[in-house]
């Protein structure tokens, strides 16, 4: 029993070994930290100068590598913007594009063009039912023809009134009334074939309306051009305005002249003052990067976009081509004068 007791007490930790154990503690805790911040020190210093010297050495060896490679290098292209003192963007337009109408009613019988037809000045686009605009012309063409005959037949009744008061006067046997009513007679004859006159030019002139409204149905090209719509068909009815709640057509075809295509742009009114009339300029069509195309500056339209605070300009295309279209997006570079 008293063996187990001794054993018990030398089990047992005295309380002032167990302080003391437990400061050793902290102090190999703060040791440990103290030397894991220092490795961690050591460590980052070490790969920082590691990185340096690689850097040195790379560039070092690359630098004598481009010395070299210097010399044979071809020589660089200059660029053509370079002397460019501003950049925008713009659209080719026609300046004569029109979309070709009828000055009358009508139904379509016959169109003869197709999109990306040329067409010359005054070539048949279209027909149009012409039946009552010919009827109406036959009828015009007959009451000049009739009115032409009534002056003839007055004329020669004017003749024979004539004759018959000279006859009248030189008889010493006529009565004075009879010398008066040949007068008379011949006054008469004068002054209807003066009105018959008259009414075969007023006759004439409707004959020349009716055949200009003939002339009507048949569209005709305004200018020379390429058509790049066609509006109608054969069988469908064209009127210059539009009419029957949309059902009728209001153009034939549009045709534009390639001749008068030129370049339109916005450049910010800030940069308006370095843009002047004549002035040298390099387009660049979006749909062919690599094609400059010389142009020149043709007006600055006088005034500005008060929403977009820009002013437009009109750009001449030197050198046509068939490849330039209308609406085709465009870059300019204003050259330095």
């Amino acid at each position: 029993m008293n063996d187990k007791s001794a054993l018990l007490k030398q089990l047992q930790i005295d309380p002032q070994d167990k302080h003391a154990e437990r400061g050793l503690s902290l102090w190999h805790l703060l040791l440990a930290v103290l030397a894991s911040s220092a490795l961690t020190f050591w460590l980052t210093s070490l790969l920082d100068t590691s990185q340096s010297r690689s850097t040195q050495n790379t560039s070092a060896a690359i630098a004598p590598a481009q010395a070299q490679e210097t010399p044979s290098a071809p020589p660089a292209k200059v660029n053509t913007q370079s002397n460019s003192i501003l950049n925008s963007s713009g659209y080719i337009t026609a300046r004569r594009m029109a979309t070709v109408s009828a000055e009358v009613m009508g139904l379509i019988t016959e169109v003869n063009v197709e999109e990306g037809m040329a067409v010359q000045q005054g070539d048949v686009l279209a027909r149009l039912d012409n039946a009552l605009a010919s009827t109406a012309l036959k009828l015009a063409d007959a009451q000049v023809q009739a009115l032409i005959a009534r002056r003839n037949a007055l004329e020669a009744d004017l003749e024979e009134a004539k004759r018959n008061q000279v006859r009248i006067n030189n008889n010493s046997y006529s009565s004075e009334a009879e010398r008066t009513g040949a007068a008379t007679r011949v006054q008469s004859l004068a002054a209807n074939l003066q009105s018959a006159v008259a009414e075969i030019e007023v006759a004439k002139l409707q004959s020349q309306s009716q055949r200009e409204r003939l002339d009507d149905h048949t569209i005709r090209a305004p200018f020379s051009g390429v058509v790049t719509v066609k509006n109608a068909q054969p069988g469908e009815i064209v009127a210059p305005t539009s009419a029957g709640g949309g059902f009728t057509r209001t153009g034939i075809c549009t045709i534009v002249d390639m001749d008068s295509l030129e370049i339109e742009v916005d450049v910010n009114e800030a940069f308006i003052g370095r843009v002047t009339p004549g002035q040298q300029v390099e387009a660049t069509l979006d749909a062919y990067p690599d094609w400059r195309i010389p142009a020149s500056v043709i007006a600055i339209i006088p005034t500005a976009d008060r929403a977009k605070a820009t002013v437009q300009v009109r750009i001449r295309i030197e050198e046509k081509d068939p490849r330039i279209l209308p609406d085709m997006g465009v870059k300019v570079a204003f050259m330095k004068s």
